[in-house]
């Protein structure tokens, strides 16, 4: 008995979810990780090379713009304009992802990419014009807003096409999710949380993977400038290419 063209466009339907589904499995088991290592190096280097910018830690900025205007002191402008243009960042990645009319894994890919080219920007940007030898300097600005874009279209991408995955940048929820899943799995600890045994071993890879990145970006600033971006921009290209 042949299908109608209802029944094979549905039967087609539940491929295509099956079949995202399953790739949205394979990539929330690396991709947070990976992610988590890019922006451990970026918010580094960043920091390190361009006015003690965070540029993965928005909280960070606020923190010390907050402290600066109570306490005084020279408030660099850059730091103070990460916080809308991640704003206008995110907003773009989103009004990106509607009109690119995709989901799931095929969005990851086209955000991935994005990401990529963001940081290959940063990388070339700063390898012509040297920033970090005037860091509170407008062209240490300009490679500061390239960076934070490249991370507001990171953390887009997982609230967007990984929804369940966690945040590859705020430790301080992934610590607290560690401490607790460990504690969870104690014997004769009664589990408060399901799923504990996962949880710990995804918040370790994470919080390994974000430290790790920092210690390496520390490293290859210190051995070579501006092409420590080259750490971050090979990792977003390894992402590309295995997602």
């Amino acid at each position: 008995m042949a299908l109608s063209t209802t029944d094979s466009g549905a039967t087609h339907s539940l491929l295509n979810t099956s079949e995202d589904a399953a790739a949205l499995s394979r990539l929330g088991k690396w991709l947070p990780t990976l992610l988590s290592l890019i922006a451990g190096m970026v918010d580094l280097i960043s920091y390190l090379t361009l006015g003690n910018i965070f540029t993965a830690h928005i909280t960070g900025n606020l923190v010390v713009i907050a402290a600066l205007i109570v306490r005084g002191g020279k408030m660099n402008v850059a730091q103070v304009l990460a916080i809308p243009v991640f704003i206008l960042a995110v907003s773009a990645t989103w009004l990106l992802a509607r009109a690119s009319g995709r989901r799931g894994p095929g969005l990851a890919r086209l955000l991935l990419l994005i990401q990529f080219l963001l940081l290959a920007g940063v990388l070339i940007f700063s390898v012509i014009t040297n920033p970090a030898a005037n860091p509170h300097g407008l062209l240490a600005g300009i490679a500061v807003m390239i960076a934070v874009s490249a991370m507001a279209c990171q953390f887009a991408l997982l609230r967007l096409a990984l929804p369940v995955a966690p945040s590859t940048a705020v430790m301080t929820g992934n610590l607290t999710n560690t401490v607790l899943s460990y504690l969870d799995t104690l014997p004769r600890s009664e589990p408060l949380i399901a799923g504990d045994a996962d949880r710990l071993r995804r918040s370790l890879h994470l919080l390994v993977g974000f430290f790790v990145g920092c210690v390496v970006a520390a490293a290859a600033v210190s051995l070579l400038g501006e092409w420590a971006w080259s750490f971050p921009v090979g990792l977003a290209g390894v992402a590309v290419i295995l997602r």
